[in-house]
C-alpha cells in the first residue's frame, strides 16, 4: 500500500481497495511519451490540456535533447 506523502508524481495512490489512477487518466487525457527501441514507450507525464503538455515537452527537449518524445491523447477506456 503506498502512502499519500510525497513520492513518485506517477504513482497511482491507494485509498482501501480503490485505485486513484482511473480518475487521473479521465481528467488527464493529454500525455508526454518517451518513446524507446523496439516499439516500447514510458508515460513521462498526464496534462489536462494540450497546452500544458506541449509546454513541458519543450522544456523536455531542450533538456534532454536525444530523447524522442511526443505528446499523445490517451481517450478513456
Amino acid at each position: 500500500m503506498l502512502s499519500e506523502g510525497p513520492g513518485l508524481a506517477m504513482a497511482p495512490i491507494y485509498k482501501g481497495d480503490i485505485s486513484i489512477m482511473r480518475y487521473e487518466k479521465r481528467i488527464k487525457p493529454w500525455i508526454v511519451v518517451r518513446l524507446l527501441p523496439n516499439l516500447q514507450r514510458t508515460v513521462v507525464g498526464r496534462f489536462r490540456s494540450w497546452s500544458d503538455a506541449d509546454g513541458h515537452l519543450r522544456v523536455l527537449k531542450q533538456l534532454l535533447p536525444a530523447a524522442r518524445l511526443t505528446v499523445i491523447f490517451d481517450p478513456i477506456d
